[in-house]
């Protein structure tokens, strides 16, 4: 399993619906937490490997502490809170590029977990802002599109490297590779 980079189309486009777990989809939900680990981060969106689905893992305790794994199936925010706060963000796919972004401090989930069961659960702080954030990328949502204009403008030169060696990477092994940028 690898990470999807930007500017590659599956992480703008939204993500169907997950209608079936099954050992395939436990596996796959293994292999996304261990590759979370390994770049350290906090939160994985299935697009971001390439699959296109609404499902998420995150992790806000690191991965030292594996207690606080999630998985999150078909999620979707039921209530928002509301006081906002302006916080940096990163993306695994999107490497060197941070920047602030303005969320809602709390939220009402309701999604289904690994088992299938339906769940709702209030969230605050840093596990609001993960599951936003991971949710964004099954709407084909970046966080570059939360950033002010100021902030745009200082990743423009990062993203335009990244867009330049995708369609170097895209050329020379075919569409879809999706693999490291040589720069992270």
């Amino acid at each position: 399993m690898q990470l999807v980079y930007y500017p590659d189309p599956i992480l703008l486009k939204t993500a169907k619906p997950l209608d079936r777990i099954d050992a395939a989809v436990r596996e796959r939900v293994g292999e996304m937490f261990e590759l979370m680990y390994s770049e350290s981060g906090v939160g994985l969106a299935a697009p971001q490997v390439g699959w296109s689905v609404r499902l998420f893992v995150c992790n806000c305790l690191g991965h030292e502490d594996r207690s606080g794994e999630k998985v999150f199936i078909n999620p979707r925010i039921i209530d928002k809170g509301e006081e906002y706060v302006c916080e940096e963000e990163g993306c695994l796919s999107i490497p060197e590029v941070k920047g602030k972004v303005n969320r809602p401090d709390s939220l009402l989930a309701e999604y289904q977990d690994l088992s299938g069961e339906l769940c709702r659960e209030e969230m605050f702080e840093l596990d609001s802002r993960v599951f936003q954030h991971e949710l964004d990328h099954l709407n084909g949502v970046l966080f570059l599109r939360h950033l002010n204009t100021t902030e745009k403008l200082l990743a423009k030169k990062l993203l335009r490297e990244l867009e330049k060696e995708h369609a170097e990477r895209e050329a020379s092994a075919g569409k879809g590779s999706g693999g490291r940028p040589r720069n992270s």
